[in-house]
């Protein structure tokens, strides 16, 4: 303390200048200082390069900036661009901060942007199917209002449980948008037909208007809530897939169970109460028969169910021929994992000869960069090459990766590609890879590779490998539809090798682990401190100068300490050699492995991988110790089909069984299941069409949607058969009446489920609908050959199998109790 007053003391030995650090004693000798300019050279150098970088082929510094796994990127992103505008206002002049690089918001919301499309032109479709089939606006506007109401469930449910509005919850709604005035659908139509009987009726006949609206209301109760309750089932394998496929699907399927629900509790709730205010005074009611769609209709389905009727045997057995025609034609569809995406933007992987300079491998990467300029169809381009060693995706200065913009307002992507992989063919001694981003990464889960396809090959000596990867490499190159096919690049690079001389050691008393550490030192360089200088900090490295390194014989001769007091030449201590060895070993499990990658161009994975497959087992004869695995795509395609093939199976045994405590009856709930193989039909017709005839994920889905809608369509028709039969109808007028009664709603609420579904089935090439397009147009085919199916053939099934006794006239007690189906 001093005049009553505290003084911290500090001492500061931080070096400020370069003189400074020269001037540090690092030792005494004699009792006279040594300083660290007696013994070193003490200069600012640079830092060792691992990487460069490049705009549209001009240098640049490109940083990337990842989110969080919970984050929003659009939000984001809007925050980084403000950051951003902080940081160009404080640049010096002629630098400029370009952000159009590489903006996956740019995807998310163009993506975001026509899904929203697709839901609107959809629930537009829809109003224009219910108002030609109703022809009056109260009955529509009941059966519309379905949609905003369930959807704005849908959204505070998801809100509520935290799942985001993304493109694949709202292509969830998309798709269930058609389907959510089902329910409503069957309530009002059935409502307004009750009504229109009562009116008809003497005045002394009528019902009250209330009981008429609950007791039609609740005569359809049971169909509908059993119809939602197996759609829901329906879906539950999606919430069972594992790794890129169950987080991309879950989403969906919980936007579309959410909005089918709240659509339930919709038509439950607020259609009768909407029919009760709005139906009993619409002037509709006053005007006899329906519209003039629905008159004509009925007019040429009575023609046509009176044939069937007729002709039962002649109906089953052609429905049972499609069926087996479809089925012989299962085998031959290829097989996918999921649709390829249309970001807009691709990924170029070129890998060089390993050992190649930076200096050299930016030359290459820039000329690669030219080539693409000079396509129309790229806006420009960015590139990275090599990385540091602790980044998250360290490559060597031998390896580059691209990110390419492009304008595909005049050129389709696959055009692009073609003309891009012919473009680059040219680039010699370089292996080049051609993705886009999501596909790129997921490619890179799936396989560890950036193509959609990885044959591992594994041994023990890593020379035998690469002899037979180019052998596996030749045999695949013939194969249709492989593109970008390469071999990992290995190769024997320059090594100085350094081999202990155990014995000179000793004579000298350096043990192996202290000469390691000083060759280390001396050669690599070690960090010993650190220099700030204002906010920056600084690396003080210590290696030997370059006139004890620069060559093989400098390091020879260059003076190693002892414990025993002399420097001794690295040389004496060691044979050091000139030698060339391998560049990288990889491993999997243990085992030493090297990968031959490819992509697929114009086929099916599937069909690829096994013509590989076979190509390999013939061509390829592997020694003993040596074997095959593949990876890939094709991979989470085939264990993501089991998954939903096994749990699909378990879900049609729960249907039975809703169906059967619903009927009493295992005929009846069988004939309800027939509706789901002739679904198939015009499934696998679409997939052949409009899908270049490969069964993916995202087609598997669909069926499961479509297979839902089926079974609705099933309950309407045979509930309605069981209903008349209990109020006294002989057979075949129970089946003729109950068909004519429910074509109208069947009809509508099909039409509105599939045509809802075009937009999406017609945007396939556009961000956001690449998953749902497969979904729209398997459910559309399905939904076409399903509903004129389950109007022909299930009543013709009823009629033959539902019979299990002559029924007379005068006997309709008795005649009602053995028409029902027999458990």
């Amino acid at each position: 303390q001093e005049s009553g007053r505290e003084i911290l003391v500090r001492g500061i030995g931080r070096a400020r200048t370069v003189g400074d650090i020269a001037r540090t004693v690092v030792a005494t000798r004699g009792g006279a200082p040594v300083l660290l300019e007696d013994v070193a050279d003490v200069a600012i150098g640079p830092a060792p390069r691992f990487g460069t970088a490049s705009v549209d082929a001009e240098p640049a510094v490109i940083l990337s900036i990842q989110k969080q796994p919970n984050a929003n990127t659009l939000t984001l992103t809007e925050r980084i661009d403000e950051e951003l505008e902080a940081v160009q206002a404080q640049l010096p002049p002629g630098m400029t901060v370009d952000r159009g690089i590489f903006r996956q918001s740019n995807f998310i919301s163009l993506a975001v942007e026509n899904v929203i499309e697709a839901l609107r032109d959809g629930a537009l479709l829809v109003v224009v199917i219910l108002f030609l089939f109703l022809w009056n606006l109260r009955t529509t506007g009941i059966s519309v209002l379905a949609i905003p109401l369930s959807l704005a469930v849908a959204v505070l449910a998801m809100k509520g449980l935290g799942v985001t509005i993304n493109t694949m919850t709202l292509g969830g709604m998309a798709i269930a948008v058609g389907a959510l005035v089902d329910d409503a659908i069957i309530d009002v139509e059935n409502v307004f037909r009750r009504l229109k009987e009562n009116r008809l009726k003497p005045p002394e006949a009528r019902h009250p208007t209330l009981s008429v609206v609950y007791e039609a209301s609740k005569e359809v109760r049971g169909p509908i809530l059993n119809a939602t309750l197996i759609i829901t089932i329906v879906f539950l394998p999606l919430f069972f897939l594992s790794g890129v496929e169950g987080r991309m699907l879950r989403p969906l399927g919980f936007a579309y169970i959410v909005s089918i629900l709240a659509s339930l509790a919709v038509a439950v709730t607020v259609t009768p109460t909407l029919c009760y205010y709005l139906l009993p005074q619409a002037r509709i009611m006053e005007k006899e028969g329906e519209s003039w769609l629905v008159e004509h209709l009925k007019g040429v389905y009575a023609k046509t169910l009176g044939f069937v009727l007729d002709r039962t045997r002649l109906v089953i057995g052609a429905a049972a021929v499609l069926l087996v025609l479809t089925l012989v034609t299962f085998p031959f569809l290829g097989r996918g994992f999921l649709p390829e995406f249309q970001e807009g933007t691709l990924v170029i992987s070129a890998v060089t000869v390993p050992g190649t300079g930076l200096d050299t491998s930016d030359e290459i990467g820039r000329r690669i960069e030219r080539i693409l300029l000079a396509h129309p169809a790229v806006a420009g381009t960015s590139r990275r090459t090599g990385r540091a060693e602790l980044d998250e995706h360290a490559q060597g200065a031998n390896a580059a990766e691209i990110d390419v913009r492009l304008d595909l307002s005049e050129m389709e992507l696959d055009a692009v590609l073609q003309d891009l992989r012919a473009a680059l063919a040219v680039v010699p001694g370089t292996n080049i890879t051609i993705g886009q981003p999501i596909g790129h990464r997921i490619d890179h889960i799936l396989s560890g590779t950036r193509a959609s396809i990885a044959v591992k090959l594994f041994g023990p000596d890593l020379y035998e490998l690469r002899r037979l990867a180019e052998r596996i490499r030749a045999s695949a190159e013939g194969v249709s539809g492989v593109v970008d096919l390469s071999v990992e690049q290995q190769a024997d690079v320059p090594q100085l090798r350094i081999y202990a001389d155990r014995q000179a050691m000793a004579t000298y008393g350096v043990t192996p682990g202290r000469l390691a550490e000083a060759v280390d030192v001396a050669f690599a360089g070690e960090t010993v401190s650190e220099i700030r200088e204002k906010q920056e900090k600084y690396a003080l490295v210590v290696r030997f100068d370059e006139a004890s390194r620069g060559s093989a014989e400098r390091i020879r001769s260059a003076l190693v300490d002892t414990p025993l007091g002399p420097k001794v030449p690295l040389a004496v201590l060691a044979d050091v050699r000139e030698e060339r060895g391998p560049n990288t070993i990889s491993r999997e499990n243990v085992q030493r492995k090297i990968v031959i990658s490819a992509n697929v161009a114009g086929r099916d994975v599937g069909s690829v991988v096994e013509e590989i497959q076979e190509v390999i087992r013939q061509g390829v004869d592997l020694p003993e110790g040596y074997f095959v695995e593949y990876g890939g795509q094709f991979e989470s395609a085939r264990e993501a089909t089991r998954t939903i093939t096994l749990l699909s199976l378990l879900s049609l045994v729960l249907i039975f069984l809703i169906l059967y405590k619903e009927f009493a009856s295992s005929r009846a709930a069988l004939l309800i299941m027939v509706n789901l193989p002739l679904a198939l039909t015009g499934g696998l017709v679409a997939i052949f069409l409009f899908l270049e005839g490969e069964l993916n994920v995202a087609a598997l889905v669909g069926f499961i949607t479509l297979f839902g809608i089926a079974v609705r369509n099933g309950i309407l028709l045979v509930s309605h058969y069981v209903q008349l039969l209990g109020e006294g109808k002989v057979l075949r007028e129970a089946v003729f009446q109950g068909s004519m009664e429910r074509l109208n709603p069947i009809l509508m609420t099909a039409l509105t489920a599939g045509l809802a579904l075009i937009p999406l089935a017609l945007g396939g090439g556009e961000p956001g609908k690449e998953i749902q397009t497969p979904m729209a147009i398997v459910i559309l085919g399905g939904l076409l050959t399903s509903t004129f199916l389950n109007m022909v053939v299930v009543p013709a099934l009823f009629l033959r199998f539902g019979e299990r006794a002559e029924i007379r006239p005068d006997e309709a007690e008795p005649a009602v109790t053995a028409a029902l189906p027999s458990r």
